[in-house]
């Protein structure tokens, strides 16, 4: 089997598998997949959408999800310029597990935070 069709290995330190984890387990990279499920979006609708981001991290975020295939960026040919950010098929697979984990999230917070809270009281 050719390397380029073996199935990565998460818990090899050599496999690709952890940059597309670390990748797909950033919190800016996550936010922008659950921003853009409804469609397409426009750089600062993105970033008031998300909030708490700087221009600077949203774009180091976009240009890497770009680069893994994640996003493609549109430009419109109007004065001004129009640029839109929207999900690929590889992004929008991301749908379900990304979608899970934020629920997940949103369920426990309270209980992660007491818990958090409650050991930082012993520490």
């Amino acid at each position: 089997m050719e390397e380029s069709q073996r199935p990565g290995d998460a818990f090899d330190p050599g496999c690709p598998t952890r940059t597309v984890l670390d990748r797909i387990g950033d919190k800016w990279s996550v936010l922008v997949v659950l921003s853009l499920l409804d469609g397409p979006r426009r750089f600062t609708q993105l970033r008031d959408r998300i909030g708490g981001v700087t221009p600077k991290v949203l774009t180091h975020t976009l240009r890497g999800m770009e680069h893994d295939g994640l996003l493609v960026r549109t430009v419109f040919a109007e004065v001004p310029p129009r640029v839109e950010y929207e999900l690929t098929p590889l992004g929008r697979s991301l749908r379900e597990p990304i979608q899970a984990v934020a629920d997940w999230a949103e369920a426990n917070v309270r209980t992660v935070m007491a818990a958090r809270a409650a050991r930082d009281a012993t520490s």
